[in-house]
């Protein structure tokens, strides 16, 4: 998922990168930004990420949370990280290593996204209880390639196209 932001007002001061805050402080601030920010979320499919690619999948999820948050072309927008994935109408993009503890709205961006993901990540646990969706959250961890080894692949939520899991999907 990419999450695209805009600021309507001042920014909570105790911001900060989503990697350094806890889950409570992310869902304690979340509810601040919810009043002083606007966000667009592009989410992408399993199945459009091994279509497309990871970076085809990023600049699909761009392009997705540029038009949910009905971003002007003009707009400044900041990228964290080196690649620009913005459509080419964007001409004021730049990308900024870092941006998600550099700039505070990038901030906001990335605990709204991590929040949002953890959140799906739970509702799978829910559907899936013995893949440990809600303690790895998808990371590549022991205990998630444990469970996909015990388990099996999920076609409907492990990317096949990441080498871990198509080695696993043709073991299977």
């Amino acid at each position: 998922m990419v999450v695209a932001a805009q600021s309507k007002g001042s920014l909570p001061t105790e911001l900060k990168d989503s990697k350094l805050m806890s889950k409570t402080q992310r869902l304690k601030i979340l509810n601040k930004l919810s009043i002083c920010c606007s966000f667009g979320e592009g989410w992408v499919s399993v199945a459009e990420i091994d279509k497309l690619g990871l970076a085809g999948a990023l600049r699909l999820g761009v392009r997705r949370a540029l038009k949910a948050l009905k971003v002007p072309a003009s707009s400044k927008i900041i990228i964290d990280g080196l690649i620009n994935y913005c459509p080419k109408q964007y001409k004021n993009a730049a990308c900024l290593v870092r941006a998600d503890s550099l700039v505070p709205i990038v901030s906001a961006a990335s605990v709204h996204a991590k929040v949002k993901r953890d959140s799906y990540m739970a509702e799978l646990a829910k559907r899936h209880p013995d893949y440990g969706f809600e303690k790895h959250v998808g990371y590549g961890t022991k205990e998630h390639l444990k469970a996909l080894d015990t388990y099996g692949v999920l076609k409907s939520v492990h990317r096949l196209s990441y080498a871990p899991i198509a080695a696993r999907a043709e073991a299977g």
